[in-house]
């Protein structure tokens, strides 16, 4: 679980980060949450985007995209990013990154780039 830990410390480090959860898209459970608070509840918002990740696999099997994957998912609000990382390597199958990044201090492409790296180094 260390590992888990270190990654998330990782994510927070990233220029306006609010809060970050490594997420099980099969369950909808959290297996780490970093940050958050009253405003934003990374519990519900780990469950809340698991349905987000399963609805764009859906859309992309009825669209028969089967040689694309998902890399990331951005969703932009007036004050916030939330961009979700989905993990690739063979470990991190069926999980997620999401983080919540406050959008006058973060740097998008920055961020999405370091999420790609912390994926690289993380293994469960």
């Amino acid at each position: 679980m260390g590992n888990i830990d270190i990654a998330l410390k990782e994510v927070m480090t990233i220029d306006g980060a609010l809060g970050v959860a490594l997420v099980d898209f099969n369950s909808g459970l959290a297996l780490g949450v970093l940050g958050g608070g009253k405003d934003l509840d990374l519990t519900a918002a780990a469950a809340g985007n698991t349905d987000v990740v399963r609805a764009k696999m859906r859309t992309m099997e009825i669209l028969n995209l089967h040689n694309e994957s998902i890399e990331d998912v951005l969703i932009s609000l007036t004050g916030q990013y939330h961009l979700i990382r989905l993990l690739t390597s063979r470990n991190g199958s069926g999980l997620f990154l999401y983080v919540a990044l406050d959008r006058k201090r973060a740097n998008l492409a920055m961020a999405r780039r370091q999420l790609q790296q912390v994926e690289r180094n993380l293994d469960v």
